[in-house]
């Protein structure tokens, strides 16, 4: 028969904390320090910022605003013009169908056309602002 010895197992008593292992010591580390947090006051009144809002309501407001003109003429057309409205063109396509597909275009032409000005002319002064500012680039858009 196989006998167990049990073989008291004596307590070590705890090691100062300024005492420690490869710099492990018994004292919280402190918090990492925060990045300092731009100044947006000072972003928003730079003149930087204000030629990039102009040069940004130079392009939106107009072309909202085309956009919303020829939306609305094509409804009023629609509902006041019914008899052009439907003027067959080719087969069975009608200036009311025409009209509506040209809404469709109209947008995606739109939209591409906002794609390339923001790449060309809003993104270099924004990458330009945040440099200034001391605001790391965004990697992961």
């Amino acid at each position: 028969m196989t006998q167990v010895v049990h073989s008291p197992i004596a307590a070590h008593p705890p090691a100062p904390p300024e005492s420690g292992f490869g710099g492990i010591t018994g004292q919280p580390s402190p918090p990492p320090a925060a990045p300092a947090a731009p100044d947006f006051a000072a972003i928003r009144n730079s003149d930087e910022f204000a030629v990039l809002r102009r040069r940004f309501r130079g392009f939106v407001f107009p072309m909202s605003a085309l956009f919303f003109l020829w939306y609305l003429t094509y409804v009023l057309l629609a509902a006041y013009a019914p008899d052009f409205m439907s003027h067959r063109l080719v087969g069975s396509v009608n200036v009311g169908l025409a009209l509506g597909l040209g809404q469709f275009v109209s947008t995606i032409a739109i939209t591409f056309g906002y794609v390339r000005f923001a790449r060309n002319r809003i993104d270099p002064q924004v990458a330009a602002i945040r440099a200034k500012a001391g605001i790391a680039p965004e990697d992961a858009a």
